[in-house]
């Protein structure tokens, strides 16, 4: 199906991507931080193999879509929702990496559409009780995240210099870009496709400016608008032992308070790693929550 515009009811528009089986079991899938729409080719594949229609779009802010300015974390399941009732979808699972994980949340906890979810190396809430939010993130993120919380203007500064960099941005200068972020397991893996998707993704995600990004950073530091206890659907929760972006800790944490969550803390494995190496097995066990 490819690109789609939907629009929603405050007069915005949605750049969404669509593909797969028509008839297949419909998989919303939620981008990290900064990012656009589509997925990863990797992903993609693994989930066309199975049968899966996925549906992913570009979070207001970001590409095509319009800026929604002091958006919550919640907000994302009104979007989802006026996508999947565009597309005709009435039962679907959910998915999302990072950034995007804290949006499948609220999707889980809200979005009636939703059978299970996947969240692979998501955020913890900002005020988690007896969490350390910033304790194991690289340098960069630290920077990120610690202006973030010091308001809309000190962040934005900091992301336009960044994002002056990575708008233009080529495989070859991922490293660089990414130096404090990436311990080696995640340097063994951003080669070839995968480092061409995540900069075309990059690319995408800042084509038209950083406004994506900080709204999103801005809503990651603030309350979601939705308790992790109304989750009461299938959820399965990924994280890296060695991930820099997204602490170990923060995988801990939701692990011990996602009811009835399944949660896969593996050793030795990082940001990038964990969403590259175990695809098969991440969707394997996300379709079987589909019943």
């Amino acid at each position: 199906m490819g690109d789609i515009q939907v629009g929603v009811d405050d007069g915005r528009v949605l750049d969404v991507w669509a593909s797969g089986p028509p008839t297949g079991i419909p998989l919303v899938f939620h981008h990290g931080t900064p990012g656009a729409k589509p997925v990863l080719r990797a992903f993609e594949r693994a989930a066309h193999e199975r049968g899966i229609r996925l549906i992913t779009h570009s979070r207001p802010g970001y590409g095509s879509s319009t800026r929604h300015e002091g958006r919550r974390v919640v907000d994302v399941v009104a979007d989802t929702a006026a996508i999947l009732d565009d597309l005709g979808v009435e039962r679907c699972l959910i998915g999302g990496w990072s950034g995007g994980g804290p949006h499948a949340m609220a999707c889980a906890a809200r979005l009636d559409h939703a059978a299970g979810t996947l969240v692979i190396a998501g955020l913890a809430p900002f005020e988690a009780d007896g969490l350390e939010w910033l304790n194991g993130m690289g340098e960069d993120n630290v920077v990120e995240f610690g202006g973030a919380a010091k308001g809309a203007d000190e962040l934005r500064q900091y992301l336009e210099q960044v994002g002056g960099h990575l708008r233009y941005a080529e495989a070859a200068d991922i490293f660089e870009q990414l130096s404090s972020l990436l311990p080696d397991v995640d340097r063994a893996v951003l080669t070839g496709e995968f480092a061409e998707d995540l900069v075309t993704h990059v690319r995408e995600s800042l084509r038209t400016g950083v406004d994506g990004w900080l709204d999103d950073d801005l809503a990651f530091v603030s309350p979601w608008g939705f308790d992790l206890d109304e989750i009461t659907t299938p959820l399965m929760l990924w994280q890296g032992s060695d991930d820099l972006m997204v602490p170990f800790a923060h995988g801990q944490w939701l692990g011990a308070h996602l009811p009835g969550a399944v949660a896969h803390l593996e050793a030795g494995q990082g940001h990038l790693s964990i969403a590259i190496g175990s695809i098969d097995r991440m969707l394997d066990e996300l379709i079987a929550s589909f019943s």
